[in-house]
């Protein structure tokens, strides 16, 4: 089945990693994506890609620490293609890695910034927009860190708890207005991140060879899968990639 053909989603972090793979593979099944990313340049770029190749794309400079720029971003999605069906909350930032008497405060709460309250700007720009439609789907990429305590990554676990938390809230507030909201836990991806994660040589996460980080591409056919019948049965949880059985019911490889 395809769940995106000819609907709106609206993608932010979406210049490389997670979000450019749930754009490029959600363009492909016929769907109209809205790119968002700090660097203009970049989502540009893959916008252009995709639009060369016969899709249909926009992108947008934001931030979504600026509550203005997501609202910004959510009117631009109106404007452009009259409507947003599918929000995917995946800006997400984690260095820098530290412990807690070896952070910064100032870059602690830019993580704070990023991971928590962006993710509730997007809610909050989004669902009015959704609720005037009759509904919609809202994914926040989640992390198995939600609900784990890993040295050096204060910022990153309490950040991803508070999402899990908003996850919860908007699906008691809105489901009954015919919302979806729920949580995506890919697990390790093979993305810049690992890089910083790695580097630090911080918790059993640093150590991990990097044959254990699944590709990308597997979060964006999750995402997929999320935005039919099965997102509703993960409502205001998260669904986790982790297991054997996840992987099946996406229809991806398992060892």
């Amino acid at each position: 089945m395809n769940y995106v053909e000819n609907k709106t989603l609206v993608i932010t972090g979406a210049s490389r990693g997670i979000g450019a793979a749930i754009v490029r593979y959600s363009a492909a099944m016929g769907a109209r994506v809205v790119l968002s990313a700090r660097s203009e340049a970049a989502v540009t770029e893959i916008a252009n890609e995709i639009t060369a190749a016969g899709g249909q794309a926009t992108a947008l400079a934001c931030d979504v620490s600026d509550y203005g720029e997501v609202s910004a971003l959510m009117d631009h999605a109106m404007q452009v293609f009259g409507s947003i069906d599918v929000l995917v909350n995946n800006a997400g930032v984690i260095e820098p890695i530290a412990r807690l008497i070896d952070s910064d405060p100032g870059a602690w709460g830019r993580i704070a910034d990023v991971n928590y309250k962006g993710v509730y700007h997007g809610l909050r720009a989004a669902i009015p927009h959704m609720i005037g439609q009759g509904g919609g789907t809202i994914i926040n990429i989640s992390s198995g860190a939600a609900t784990s305590a890993l040295e050096g990554w204060s910022h990153y676990c309490s950040s991803k708890a508070a999402v899990f938390s908003l996850t919860r809230c908007a699906d008691k507030e809105y489901r009954d207005q015919g919302l979806c909201v729920l949580g995506l836990s890919p697990g390790t991806v093979a993305t810049d991140m690992q890089a910083a994660i790695k580097s630090s040589g911080l918790n059993p996460v640093s150590q991990l060879d990097p044959s254990a980080h699944i590709p990308p591409e597997w979060v964006a056919k999750t995402v997929h899968h999320l935005c039919g019948p099965a997102g509703m049965t993960f409502a205001g949880t998260d669904f986790s990639l982790k297991s054997r059985d996840a992987k099946v019911q996406v229809g991806l490889p398992v060892s």
